[in-house]
């Protein structure tokens, strides 16, 4: 699946989350190669670091590689669900664009192999 088939199927209701996700991430990052791997849209730079982005079931996640990345975002908002190197927003979470800004930088700037 390509990005565009991937867009048109979000669903309008979550799409703008998806966006905003995305555009934060173009916007930090306009040099950025946009690639589909595991099936979602990935994101990588030049210092090997990467994160992605995918719609689930009942959320959005935004994959990093690495705990490290999520740290303090997982300290501060302990009531969002995360796995080991993503977050897992669901409609009802907030979306701290600054702080998720953060995490942005510490993916894209991983210069280690991920977390495993």
């Amino acid at each position: 699946m390509d990005f565009n088939a991937y867009l048109a199927n979000i669903p309008v209701s979550r799409r703008q989350r998806f966006d905003q996700i995305r555009h934060l991430i173009e916007m930090a990052y306009p040099d950025a190669t946009l690639e589909m791997q595991y099936h979602m849209p990935t994101f990588h730079n030049d210092v090997k670091g990467w994160c992605a982005l995918a719609n689930q079931k009942h959320y959005i996640s935004l994959y990093t590689c690495g705990e490290k990345n999520i740290a303090a975002f997982k300290l501060n908002h302990p009531t969002i669900k995360m796995g080991k190197g993503c977050i897992k927003f669901k409609d009802s979470d907030e979306l701290p664009l600054t702080e998720l800004l953060q995490v942005i930088h510490n993916a894209m700037h991983a210069s280690v192999e991920c977390d495993r």
